[in-house]
């Protein structure tokens, strides 16, 4: 399969570069946290994406999307990672419309995907229960009969949880805490009795929540993929949420690298421009080379996951492993390079360093795909 874009990907992409750069930048970003805001991201520029097709970009027409697929969003995202720009992509177009349109019922596409499309609805997954990224170690509780549940337990890391018209949680309906199997994915609404969300405030200043649920009811409509079978739904929505990160981490990565290497041409010392030393160019194209690296991997993925390709998941693990290492190294770089003001906040090249330190620990990081790369290799 070739490594490169068509004319319509290419058109997409330069669509998306304009309008994160335009709307969207990291000066929005660090507006919105030093304003504190309640929401974390602009609804009305949410809204200009969804015109877009960024918020249904993985939604078929027939329910109002676009239907680009995985290659599409993974440009958005590389827009997206280059300008830091504060949106619920993430958690409500890719990983909440994956749950619906690969475990949902035709009643709850028709209800849900529309109002996602048109940037009116926001979903958000609750999955972790953990400090570091475990999905099928569940101890929260779907207990009842009859089709009737009630939800039980408590969730982390939930992105853009406090802003979502609908939850998606997972439970157990069976089995251990640590088993793969017995675990039922619900929609749940966040308003319902029973659910209690905060607000937690990241490093990277994007959007998360803790979801405590008590006896929360749902019933069998509620249910996502069929009762004890969603693990293999779950590993569906996780790996398009983990390929899309990767595509971010190369964008946050892309765009620190250019930053460093406008820095070096611009920086004087001894007289002569630090882009000349020999040492900061070796590292300037040792770096080059691992984002390609890291750009390649990611294509791929996407690829892989739009052709529905039975290693699709072992190429979501290297290409999440390796745009996680490369966008922390691209990240140090850069502050290193760019010396004493590279520490300061007022210098935007730390709001990278942030991000991709939460997007690498997000749905795992390169140790973690480099241990489930090798068991679905058969180690």
């Amino acid at each position: 399969m070739s490594l490169v874009l068509n004319e319509d990907q290419l058109m997409f992409r330069d669509s998306a570069k304009r309008f994160a750069a335009e709307r969207a930048p990291v000066a929005e970003l660090r507006r919105l946290r030093d304003s504190r805001d309640a929401t974390g991201f602009d609804r009305a520029v949410w809204k200009e994406m969804a015109e877009m097709g960024w918020a249904g970009v993985l939604i078929p027409e027939e329910y109002g999307g676009v239907g680009f697929g995985h290659v599409g969003a993974g440009l958005i995202a590389q827009e997206i990672g280059r300008n830091l720009s504060a949106t619920p992509m993430l958690s409500t177009a890719i990983l909440g419309v994956t749950a619906l349109l690969k475990g949902g019922t035709e009643a709850q596409k028709q209800s849900v995907l529309g109002s996602v499309a048109s940037g009116d609805s926001l979903l958000a997954l609750a999955v972790d229960e953990r400090s570091r990224h475990a999905p099928f170690n569940v101890a929260t509780r779907a207990t009842g009969s009859g089709g009737k549940y009630k939800l039980s337990g408590r969730k982390v890391l939930v992105l853009d949880g406090h802003v979502a018209d609908r939850l998606i949680v997972s439970a157990r309906t069976s089995g251990d805490v640590e088993s793969r199997d017995g675990i039922t994915l619900f929609l749940v609404d966040p308003k319902a009795a029973g659910v209690t969300i905060t607000r937690t405030n990241l490093v990277d200043s994007h959007n998360a929540a803790v979801v405590e649920l008590r006896d929360v009811a749902v019933s069998a409509e509620d249910v996502l993929g069929g009762v004890d079978k969603g693990a293999a739904l779950l590993d569906a929505v996780l790996d398009a949420g983990r390929a899309v990160l990767a595509a971010e981490l190369l964008g946050v990565a892309d765009e620190s690298f250019e930053r460093t290497l406008g820095y070096l041409r611009e920086r004087d010392q001894f007289g002569v421009k630090i882009g000349t030393f020999q040492g900061l160019q070796h590292r300037a194209a040792h770096l080059f080379c691992e984002i390609e690296l890291v750009r390649s991997a990611v294509l791929r993925a996407l690829q892989a996951l739009d052709a529905q390709e039975p290693a699709a998941a072992g190429l979501i693990c290297l290409a999440k492993a390796k745009a996680s290492d490369i966008g922390r190294i691209a990240t140090n770089e850069a502050v290193q390079m760019h010396g004493g003001i590279g520490m300061t906040d007022e210098f935007d090249i730390g709001f990278f360093m942030k991000r991709a330190r939460v997007a690498a620990e997000t749905f795992g990081d390169a140790y973690y795909h480099t241990d489930r790369y090798a068991q679905l290799a058969g180690y």
